[in-house]
């Protein structure tokens, strides 16, 4: 047999400091990523703006370079003779940086400096009136336009007069200075981008980050031991998302270990039916076989009581096989089919112990009425309403014997049973867990399994039950079930053909 290398075994983390330590790595923790975000948005903002700052730059650069040429123009009209030899001439346009200046006055353009021809032909750039788009797309121009290029700048005049100053210059130097001032201006807006992302970070850090991180460890510490008083988390008292959050988790928490307490009870529970289980059956099975040496004697009294003792026997046998299913969070599913109403309401009146006597049963309800449900789990449910019912009037106490109505309500494709009672309805201490294991009991004793069982099963058929009111005057639970209540039809037609 060819032997396989096994993969490594997954490696855990070692808990939630573990967890945590990764969440501080570049750039995966919450951290880095806001402090990365804010000094991408800084750095967009700059970028943003940065085509009407270089434009502002380029117009600022050809406004000095007019009026240092408009001032050379100056110094060479100021002679006399007005005759300007070679080399101050090259002097004047090489500290003015043009290659010419000319000035038109009166509707006649003068060229005051001039350099030896040059054969290239300049691009315009008229700034007495300047299109917006076309300002700041200049620059780019300027920029990727291509090498060698000339420029031929209009503008109006400031120290001299006339109708506008124009000169020619390379545009060479302009992008150089562009150049220049584009690296500039991308190493101030890195450094205010860190700058302004660090300062975000601080602050998201304080007051977001880490009360985020306190909640996390919070609820993994809580995942991996609930029990745990360290793996609570505490309520900073803030009045803000973080603090809302951290009061939900508190009081999911507290709920969170009220029910796995409860539900470890529901283990121990299954746990103890399970090892009492076999002894019981064998008891109830030797009842049985009594019963059944009973119902041989033939005394009419005893054999009066014998349906009814057979009943509960079955009953108690299956009871005590389906409860070790409940204790183990799980009911056999419902065998349903359609039912008497009234005779289950009365012989459910009877285990639960109501007579004519005392607590007695007003059953509202047709004898032809009908529901669609499982026989023994309809009777365990009717069983526990009256039978929590007749003990809250038995504790109320009073001269008048205290009475249940049940009635039955069609509805669309569902069964109403209302049972009413004019006990002195539930304390409040019960109604807040009213449908909760070992929490919903109004009896001092009590374990609240009745309620919680009789729910799971009408659920367990589809339909609910639930308080529909609890006053001093008494108390009101509607058991619904799924399927319109149906009267079966007459047989008239079948009786006469049996007739005929």
């Amino acid at each position: 047999m060819a032997m396989v290398d096994a993969p490594p075994p997954e490696t855990e983390t070692s808990g939630p400091q573990t967890q945590l330590s990764r969440r501080w790595l570049w750039p995966g923790g919450l951290s880095a990523r806001l402090l990365v975000l804010t000094a991408l948005f800084v750095a967009g903002a700059a970028l943003f703006v940065l085509p009407a700052t270089l434009a502002a730059y380029e117009e600022q650069w050809l406004l000095d370079r007019i009026r240092a040429a408009e001032l050379a123009s100056t110094i060479a009209e100021a002679d006399p003779a007005r005759r300007v030899t070679a080399p101050v001439r090259q002097q004047l346009l090489q500290q003015a940086g043009v290659v010419s200046v000319a000035i038109q006055t009166d509707g006649m353009r003068r060229l005051i400096l001039a350099a030896p021809r040059d054969l290239r032909t300049p691009y315009m750039v008229d700034m007495r009136n300047q299109n917006p788009l076309a300002w700041m797309m200049a620059p780019f121009q300027t920029l990727f336009g291509g090498q060698g290029r000339m420029v031929r700048v209009i503008a109006e005049p400031r120290f001299r007069s006339g109708e506008f100053v124009e000169i020619v210059t390379p545009d060479q130097p302009l992008k150089d200075a562009l150049l220049g001032y584009v690296g500039r201006l991308l190493l101030i807006t890195l450094f205010v981008a860190l700058l302004a992302g660090l300062a975000v970070y601080l602050a998201l850090n304080a007051f977001l980050v880490q009360p985020m991180q306190r909640i996390t460890l919070a609820m993994e510490r809580f995942r991996a031991d609930p029990a745990d008083p360290a793996a609570r988390v505490r309520p900073s008292g803030r009045r803000d998302e973080i603090g809302r959050a951290e009061g939900e988790l508190e009081r999911m928490q507290v709920d969170l270990v009220a029910a796995l307490s409860s539900r470890a009870r529901l283990a121990q529970l299954g746990e103890a039916v399970a090892k009492i289980n076999h002894d019981l059956r064998n008891m109830l099975t030797s009842a049985q076989i009594a019963s059944d040496r009973l119902a041989a004697i033939g005394d009419p009294k005893v054999a009066q009581a014998m349906p009814r003792l057979e009943r509960a026997l079955d009953r108690a046998i299956t009871l005590a096989t389906d409860v070790l299913a409940y204790g183990k969070s799980a009911e056999a599913a419902p065998e349903v089919r359609s039912i008497p109403l009234k005779a289950a309401l009365e012989a459910a009146a009877e285990d639960a112990g109501l007579s004519e006597s005392g607590v007695r049963l007003e059953a509202q309800v047709d004898d032809a009425d009908t529901v669609t449900a499982d026989p023994d789990q309809l009777h365990r449910i009717l069983v526990n309403l009256l039978r929590n019912a007749r003990e809250a009037i038995q504790d109320k106490g009073g001269d008048r014997p205290g009475r249940v109505q049940a009635v039955l309500t069609r509805g669309v494709g569902v069964s109403v049973i209302r049972l009413s009672d004019d006990g002195p309805g539930l304390p409040e201490r019960a109604l807040a867990n009213l449908f909760q294991p070992f929490s919903g009991s109004a009896r001092r004793g009590g374990t609240g399994l009745g309620l919680a069982i009789s729910r799971e099963l009408a659920q367990a058929h589809g339909g609910d039950l639930t308080l529909v009111k609890s006053t001093p005057q008494g108390s009101v639970f509607d058991l619904t079930l799924p399927g319109g209540a149906t009267a079966p039809k007459p047989k008239r037609a079948r009786k006469k053909k049996a007739e005929a």
